[in-house]
């Protein structure tokens, strides 16, 4: 398959955690049009912002390439969420979920709709987001800031 490499952030803080994110990145690297390249470690991680009470965060990143648009990618990401109960329409923001996963970054695309934005608004904000796309892209560029992950996570500590 010949496409564009895209990151995409991994995370739960509901039941299983970890067999969670294995599953969905199974059936993530099955779907037609998306291969998994990598995978960094998980770190586990005091929730951001939302309601207090949560349980701590199991987060990863994925490199996978793929062959699908923004929106088809996100369309693939959502229905892996669903199938693990995620109701993105009755959540509260920022709340607990079996399965959370986000585009951080394709390719060097820049794109801003009510849908989807890339790169990722709040990923040069986030360590628990940065470090482990650090452990598999540290050279990767973001494209608004040009910087590297590396220099984004240097900037963050």
């Amino acid at each position: 398959m010949v496409g564009q490499i895209a990151y995409i952030a991994l995370g739960s803080n509901l039941g299983e955690r970890s067999e969670t994110l294995e599953a969905a990145l199974a059936m993530l690297d099955e779907c037609a049009g998306i291969s998994v390249l990598r995978v960094s470690g998980m770190v586990q991680t005091a929730p951001v912002g939302g309601p207090d009470g949560q349980g701590d965060y199991l987060n990863g990143v994925a490199e996978i390439e793929m062959s699908l648009s923004p929106m088809e990618l996100l369309s693939v990401l959502q229905d892996i969420e669903r199938k693990f109960g995620r109701d993105r329409l009755s959540e509260e923001r920022w709340g607990e979920r079996t399965c959370d996963l986000d585009i951080l970054l394709i390719g060097d695309l820049v794109m801003d709709t009510p849908e989807l934005t890339i790169p990722h608004p709040r990923m040069h904000q986030r360590k628990f987001v940065l470090a482990p796309l650090n452990e598999i892209a540290a050279e990767v560029v973001h494209p608004v800031f040009d910087k590297t992950v590396s220099a984004l996570l240097a900037d963050l500590n």
